[in-house]
């Protein structure tokens, strides 16, 4: 077996690593770049997200699994939907906007339980999170790792 050492880490010194962060958040977020650049990282980011479950999910689903089912043939899919497309243009107003809100519904429903998943396994990352990240690391050098008198 082999003999596992574990670091005990003190209550107060965890408190005062929490608090030095809170206080640096509490610093920076009145910096008025971070805040322009949270804004425009947000705003990517959903941006992104939503561009990637509403445009890339739907359109996988809706033609590359036919061109799959279709064993890779585009003309026996085209001999599937030619028909359909059709049938689509002969039939009433009426029928065709069932059709086309289906669709739409199908497609809003797709990418909304991917865009559902991907906030999930994708979650926003702050910049305030990595400028506190990096401050605390130097932080905790300076507090925890004092250097040699000799160096």
């Amino acid at each position: 077996m082999t003999d596992h050492t574990q670091k005990h880490i003190d209550s107060p010194e965890v408190a005062a690593w929490w608090a030095e962060r809170r206080r640096y958040l509490e610093q920076i977020r009145k910096t008025p770049e971070l805040r322009q650049q949270f804004r425009k990282e947000v705003a990517l980011y959903l941006l992104r997200r939503a561009l990637w479950c509403y445009g890339f999910f739907p359109v996988v689903i809706a033609f590359w699994l036919p061109f799959v089912l279709s064993s890779f043939n585009p003309v026996v899919m085209a001999n599937s939907l030619i028909p359909m497309l059709q049938e689509f243009v002969a039939s009433n107003p009426e029928q065709q906007a069932t059709t086309l809100s289906t669709l739409t519904i199908a497609w809003l429903s797709i990418g909304s339980f991917f865009l559902v998943f991907d906030f999930v396994l994708t979650p926003f990352r702050s910049p305030y999170e990595y400028e506190a990240d990096v401050y605390m690391k130097a932080w905790e050098q300076v507090n925890h790792d004092p250097l040699p008198d000799k160096v």
